[in-house]
């Protein structure tokens, strides 16, 4: 049997918010969370906002990310990262839940 962990957040992502404190001139954490909708049943949340009561709170250096209760089991042993490709720099999910998820990897199915 798997144990199920909650998320990990890379240093990559860490520092990327430590990187938009010092721009933005405040450390506001970065949530995560799962939403129904999106073009393969769920979607991703990702978005500056303040804690909640029943939030987990990741943190490290004084950067924080938050997960709140329901979204939890979604993003089980999923692995919190920041990206900058071609596309576009973004802070993206390596969720194993996820059976399927589109092409812009904000969507997912499980």
């Amino acid at each position: 049997m798997e144990l199920t962990l909650p998320p990990k957040v890379t240093d990559r992502a860490f520092s990327r918010l430590a990187e938009i404190a010092e721009l933005t001139g405040e450390v506001k954490p970065l949530r995560v969370a799962v939403d129904g909708g999106g073009c393969s049943g769920f979607q991703y949340d990702i978005r500056l906002d303040e804690p909640g009561t029943d939030d987990l709170v990741l943190e490290k250096d004084g950067q924080k990310v938050l997960v709140d209760a329901v979204s939890l089991p979604f993003l089980a042993n999923a692995v919190i990262d920041f990206t900058d490709e071609l596309i576009g720099a973004r802070f993206v999910v390596q969720n194993p839940n996820a059976t399927s998820s589109c092409g812009c990897g904000t969507s997912f199915s499980i």
